[in-house]
């Protein structure tokens, strides 16, 4: 059995079973945060006489509980009728939080039952925990007492405990808000049997490139392998416990997962956890939403984030409810939530009329170059390829270019002159550098950018350029190549340009240049290969424009 009382010494819950069994959610406790504690602790009892377990220190970690009271049985002492446990209370254990300075390096075993110094490992993909897998966390924000007669426990003074720990985690909160420039995020990756490890870890890398870009700091990443994602959470239950404790142990202020999200499962993992659950496309539209500098881009980042915040408002039934007057009006009325659903859905039937307009404004464009025989190319690429460093080189611009992905959003048209392919006479084109791909690129974006993509689709041909430097580059050119596959539109020819190639070793060029024997090799930022480069063009665009 669980008692939970509050700091007035009032019972505010009685649970039969383990804490586990009978927490409060994280965010159904009266109080919540980094530098306090939640006001509540926890008398349990057992029926055994051995120390707290991994499950009940967990779930006093993640309600952060001013104290976790173990009482345990000795076994003797009395008989019951019917049978039942028997025995006083012989042991007593005190169980708190402490600062992360305080914080023991020690690893708790349920198997054996003891603390023991935590021994390095290997960084492997972890199983879902079991009942008796130690927790593979360090430095835990707790320490447990040593056992205490029910006279030392009834002369604890648990206010002054409270209020001196209470103290330091403030005192360690505001320390760690002052420079507090950056969400602490832990990162959590689930490899489902459909997805080799190679790519499992490419997109690790890749959100965690993300999470930067977006301004976070990735402190640590869990790891689960499951055959397939749960439904309601994603990762199983015992995962859920540890990504909590993890959080707790980091002072993370943010989990963000390596994939997208229902908003069911987002509102799940965020009662479970205690603190912010984000997926992958809400990174991806952080970061749009940042690097957004045109009206245009704008008001596709603000279309694509409408698109993907409406199904995930939440509501709390009739406690929105508006009341009417009058006969016909009474009842539970109009919730809060169905007015803000309207009015989000207003808003965005007015963008997508903005975005149409966009989408007439580029056509006429277009069509006003095409009426003066310029022939148009588009350089695509994953995001990070260093398409804007490109244009720049090849047009004298200076469209901002920088080591980031999706450093660049808003398409950017230049002039560029080249040699003619068969008369060798100045051959005048525009080149597009459009917004960066990714793989598994969200629907919402492709549908709220699709003005932008429309220059994708209706260019002459397209210069595809490929970071080579990349780990992961043969992936990215299969995830560019499924993009434009996907696309409405054929797209025109595409000729293959490798960047980078000053920061490659030999048998990767190698291996380049036998997979794409027709594919150009060059290095934007050193300047190498731009006289090929060019000549390449020239032929694309002849063949383009006039194809055998």
């Amino acid at each position: 059995m669980c008692t939970y009382i509050n700091r007035r010494g009032q019972v505010i819950r009685v649970g039969v079973g383990t804490p586990r069994q009978t927490q409060i959610a994280p965010l159904e406790l009266p109080r919540y945060g980094g530098g306090r504690l939640s006001g509540i602790r926890c008398i349990a009892t057992h029926l055994k006489p051995e120390i707290p377990s991994e499950a009940a220190i967990t779930a006093m970690a993640i309600q952060r509980l001013d104290a976790l009271v173990w009482l345990t049985l000795s076994g003797g002492g009395f008989q019951r009728r019917g049978g039942g446990a028997t025995g006083y209370i012989q042991d007593t254990y005190l169980v708190h939080l402490i600062p992360q300075g305080d914080r023991p390096n020690f690893e708790f075993s349920v198997l054996s039952a003891k603390l023991e110094p935590a021994s390095s490992k290997s960084e492997e993909i972890e199983e879902p925990l079991i009942q008796n897998s130690p927790i593979k966390t360090q430095n835990f924000p707790w320490k447990i007492s040593e056992p205490l007669s029910l006279d030392d426990l009834a002369d604890q003074d648990f206010l002054e405990l409270v209020e001196g720990l209470e103290a330091d985690f403030q005192a360690e909160f505001v320390a760690k808000q002052v420079d507090a420039d950056q969400d602490k995020v832990l990162l959590v990756g689930v490899m489902t049997q459909h997805v080799t490890l190679l790519d499992f870890e490419d997109g690790l890398a890749e959100i965690t490139r993300l999470v930067e870009s977006a301004g976070g700091q990735v402190l640590q990443t869990v790891r689960q392998k499951r055959s397939n994602p749960h439904p309601q959470t994603v990762v199983g239950e015992g995962k859920i416990q540890e990504i909590s404790l993890t959080a707790q142990t980091i002072s993370a202020n943010l989990v963000v997962f390596d994939r997208d999200l229902s908003p069911a499962q987002i509102r799940n993992l965020e009662i479970q956890i205690g603190i912010r659950v984000v997926d992958r496309t809400e990174v991806i539209l952080d970061i749009f939403a940042q690097r957004a500098r045109s009206s245009e881009g704008k008001l596709q980042v603000e279309l694509a984030q409408l698109q993907y915040n409406l199904p995930r408002l939440t509501g709390r039934g009739q406690a929105l409810s508006r009341q009417g007057g009058g006969i016909g009006t009474r009842g539970p009325g109009e919730t809060k939530l169905e007015t803000e659903r309207r009015t989000i859905a207003k808003r965005i039937s007015r963008l997508q009329q903005e975005v149409n307009q966009l989408l007439a404004h580029r056509f006429r464009l277009r069509q006003n170059r095409h009426h003066h025989d310029v022939p148009s190319v588009a350089i695509v690429g994953y995001t990070n390829a260093g398409k804007s460093t490109l244009l720049n080189l090849l047009t004298n611009s200076e469209v901002y270019a920088a080591d980031q992905l999706f450093a660049t959003l808003d398409p950017t048209t230049r002039k560029l002159t080249i040699p003619g392919a068969l008369t060798g006479e100045p051959l005048s084109l525009v080149l597009t550098d459009t917004v960066g791909f990714i793989r598994e690129l969200p629907l919402s974006l492709i549908d709220a950018f699709r003005a932008t993509l429309e220059e994708v689709t209706d260019a002459d041909a397209l210069l595809h350029l490929v970071d080579l430097s990349h780990p992961a580059w043969q992936s990215q050119i299969r995830s560019v190549m499924n993009i434009l596959t996907d696309m409405p539109v054929t797209p025109g020819p595409a000729l293959v340009v490798f960047n980078k190639i000053d920061a490659v070793d030999g048998n990767t060029l190698a291996l380049a240049r036998e997979e794409f024997p027709q594919a150009v090799f060059i290095s934007a930022a050193k300047g190498l290969g731009m006289e090929s480069l060019r000549d390449r063009l020239a032929q694309l665009i002849q063949y383009a424009l006039y194809p055998r």
